[in-house]
């Protein structure tokens, strides 16, 4: 029982290689060898013909597969000039060896430790929508009416083409998913939720708004997703379908709606954000896109809003009228918002109404705003938090959230939108239709 010490041969393409059976089993059982082992991760071969040292004939690229091998041996993804990348991600993909061969590339996430990997040009004119990053390190790019969609190499997949229809958010179902929500055209009756293909482009599913036993057309905005596969959308509509939305991700059946309260702003959320241990939903309508800043805590189970904070009747001169963004800390209990000078300011979510804590050290810029900004984005990842202004993304850390770093490429415009995942940050930038990625460099091998 155990991983046996034999010598395993192949022969890929006809050039024969020579490994271990314990350098084999670094692949996981997943893997194309580990098929080649037992539940007890002894060789099947050895346990049917004993005495044989037979050959496992592969058909595929021999200059590939002496680069993974090495993988497994080392630890070290060290690739030759001789073998194309893409070939090279091809042929991971038929060993399933690929999250071993990402695992080399970049390391595990950490923003005091990012590097710049590389910027790619986009080939979509005017200013950028947004940014999202996906859950295997690729991401999607929003200008205008046109989603376009990167693989984690960074290869761009065909184009999502909503006909002129403005995307107003997009988000990863999953690897292979793609939710857009798009503005609604008048006389045309379309407009709402859409789940794409990320690989192909094509509609796999259209999602409803039904009032009163009737589907609506409707605008929708911001997205918002749970642990339990919800999808959660800011909603507008010709009636009174004013609102979030929810839907199941599996059936793409709307399951509830929660109608916009008068005197408050639900339907033209600018954030929505699903709070784990609260099982509430944190959404956020903020200025320039109301006169006002509205951000409240959304409980479906009651149907109620738990909490709220506006700064409605405040006086003009106050920060809170400039919040531009704003995400939840479960973990401190409060709501951190960022101003258009890149002040961080706090809300206590046990206290409803409460004000703003403004933490002035964390001003970056002083004086004059350059003559078009790019309004500050938040967002809060394993106990970090990110917060990008013109051309830089700061990161503050530990409970006092001291600024610990800045991420700036040598030359760009303002960044327009952000977004991590996958162990990656993309930054969209605004002027030049460009984003950036970067990456924590991998742990040294010894």
């Amino acid at each position: 029982m155990g991983i046996q010490k034999d010598i395993v041969k192949f022969n890929v393409g006809g050039r024969v290689f020579q490994t271990t059976a314990t350098t084999l089993a670094n692949a996981g059982r997943d893997s194309f060898f580990g098929a080649l082992f037992d539940d007890n991760w002894d060789l099947r071969q050895q346990q049917q013909q004993p005495n044989s040292r037979q050959e496992f004939f592969i058909d595929r690229n021999p200059d590939c597969f002496a680069v993974l091998l090495d993988l497994l041996r080392t630890g070290d993804l060290y690739i030759p000039s001789n073998v194309p990348e893409r070939l090279l991600y091809r042929e991971a993909m038929f060993y399933g060896l690929i999250d071993h061969v990402r695992s080399a590339k970049w390391g595990p996430f950490d923003g005091n430790r990012l590097k710049l990997s590389r910027s790619v040009t986009g080939r979509a004119p005017g200013d950028g929508t947004g940014i999202r990053a996906g859950p295997d390190g690729g991401c999607c790019v929003a200008h205008g009416s046109m989603v376009h969609v990167f693989d984690w190499m960074l290869e761009e997949h065909p184009p999502i083409n909503l006909d002129y229809q403005r995307v107003n958010d997009i988000g990863w179902i999953n690897a292979e998913n793609v939710l857009i929500s798009a503005c609604e055209r008048l006389g045309k009756g379309d407009g709402g939720m859409g789940l794409f293909s990320s690989s192909t482009g094509d509609l796999r599913h259209k999602f409803n708004v039904v009032h009163d036993n009737q589907t609506k057309s409707f605008t929708a905005g911001a997205l918002g997703f749970s642990p339990d596969y919800k999808i959660f959308a800011s909603c507008k509509g010709r009636s009174n379908e004013y609102g979030i939305g929810v839907w199941d991700q599996v059936t793409g059946k709307q399951m509830d709606f929660f109608y916009e309260n008068p005197g408050w702003s639900l339907g033209d959320a600018d954030k929505i954000q699903w709070l784990n241990g609260s099982n509430c939903l944190l959404v956020a309508t903020l200025f320039p896109r109301k006169d006002n800043c509205y951000i409240s805590l959304l409980d479906f189970r009651e149907k109620r809003m738990v909490w709220s904070w506006s700064d409605i009747g405040a006086p003009l001169t106050i920060d809170e009228k400039r919040v531009r963004d704003a995400v939840a800390m479960e973990e401190c209990n409060s709501i951190c918002v960022v101003n258009e000078y890149d002040d961080l300011g706090f809300i206590d979510l046990r206290i409803n109404g409460g004000s703003v804590r403004w933490s002035s050290r964390s001003r970056l810029l002083k004086g004059k705003m350059p003559d078009e900004p790019c309004y500050p984005k938040l967002a809060l990842h394993k106990g970090q938090l990110f917060s990008s202004m013109n051309d830089c993304i700061s990161v503050f850390c530990g409970p006092d959230w001291v600024l610990t770093s800045r991420l700036r490429r040598s030359y760009g415009s303002s960044i327009c939108n952000f977004s991590i995942g996958g162990d990656r940050l993309f930054a969209l930038h605004s002027e030049e239709n460009v984003f950036d990625v970067w990456e924590t460099p991998p742990p040294s091998v010894i």
